[in-house]
């Protein structure tokens, strides 16, 4: 080999080197590069009760996040997750009780309502073939006329007391409401990562035929998914009446949309089989870091819209670009 054939594979190696980094921690320094740019514009960012009321309101989004994680990994997407925050607040309230024994009642109804819910999605995806798009939205729809009949229209305040305590307590100084998206992440990304029907999920996604021809359930994988991401939007909408303290008929809205925005920007690819729950994470900490700058900045909530929508485009943009570049 001559001098220029090694300068040559020195430089590739150096490229590929360099590639691999940014795809394993670019995320991770984005996060501290934005983190770093809001404490100079603004340094009541980093004041103790600010970050931790960050960490408070990531929790509901992350718990979120982490289910839509698997429907797009199966090239899905789920957009009643707001509706059944909703929906499982309402229920919330529906028992009129102040007793802390009616909290796992509670949150069985809740679980219930996200295991129906996620069967109804993944069976019209899954067995019906109807887009993910129409048929979480119609799920949605009808979730929201549901409350209405059921609320007429008012909003609820009867909670136990525990609910305050899962949104807005403190366990040895972090968030409850964190802890318990550290307990779903952990639990959730062992499925993903260390089971056979998380291989599985990853396989449908990446290759749906090549998955069928080896004997996989595909229907069975999918309309799973679609239960866990609508079980976790049901916890995910208990913990959020806990912070917000009273229920109404819009309790999560716009998770269903953040919560897609935030797994893309974590690198969780759209066409599926690619990402994971701790890269979604990182992308709901820039969410809500961005979102926390435009108010202590004192610019207008519509920026916040603005952004999401560049980090779509951005994210759609290096997927096409990655997706290129693999089959070259």
């Amino acid at each position: 080999m001559n001098g220029q054939e090694r300068s040559s594979d020195a430089f590739q190696r150096r490229s590929l080197s360099m590639k691999s980094l940014l795809r394993d921690y670019g995320l991770a320094a984005f996060l501290a590069l934005n983190i770093a740019v809001v404490s100079i514009l603004s340094p009541a960012f980093l004041k103790p009760e600010n970050l931790l009321n960050i960490l408070t309101q990531a929790a509901p989004l992350g718990m979120v996040v982490v289910g839509q994680v698997f429907c797009l990994l199966v090239r899905g997407l789920d957009l009643s997750v707001a509706s059944v925050m909703a929906t499982s607040a309402v229920l919330a309230t529906s028992f009129a009780a102040t007793d802390n024994s009616m909290m796992p009642v509670i949150f069985a109804a809740a679980l219930t309502l996200g295991l129906v819910v996620g069967l109804a999605n993944g069976v019209l995806v899954a067995k019906r073939g109807v887009s993910p798009f129409l048929a979480t939205l119609a799920t949605t729809i009808v979730l929201q006329g549901i409350r209405f009949l059921y609320t007429e229209g008012s909003s609820g305040s009867t909670l136990p007391n525990g609910f305050a305590v899962i949104g807005q307590g403190r366990f040895l100084g972090l968030p409850v409401n964190l802890l318990i998206l550290i307990a779903l992440t952990l639990l959730l990304g062992f499925v993903l990562h260390f089971t056979r029907f998380g291989r599985k999920i990853y396989l449908v996604g990446g290759n749906p035929r090549g998955a069928m021809l080896v004997g996989i359930r595909t229907d069975a994988v999918i309309i799973s998914c679609y239960v866990i991401s609508s079980m976790v939007a049901a916890i995910a909408g208990l913990c959020l009446v806990g912070y917000v303290g009273q229920v109404d008929q819009w309790t999560g809205k716009g998770y269903d949309l953040d919560s897609i925005v935030a797994a893309v920007m974590g690198g969780v690819a759209i066409s599926g089989g690619r990402g994971n729950v701790l890269g979604a994470l990182l992308g709901v900490f820039i969410l809500i870091v961005m979102f926390n700058a435009v108010i202590l900045l004192g610019l207008p909530v519509q920026v916040q819209m603005i952004l999401k929508g560049i980090i779509v485009i951005a994210a759609s943009a290096l997927y096409i670009a990655d997706g290129n570049r693999r089959v070259a």
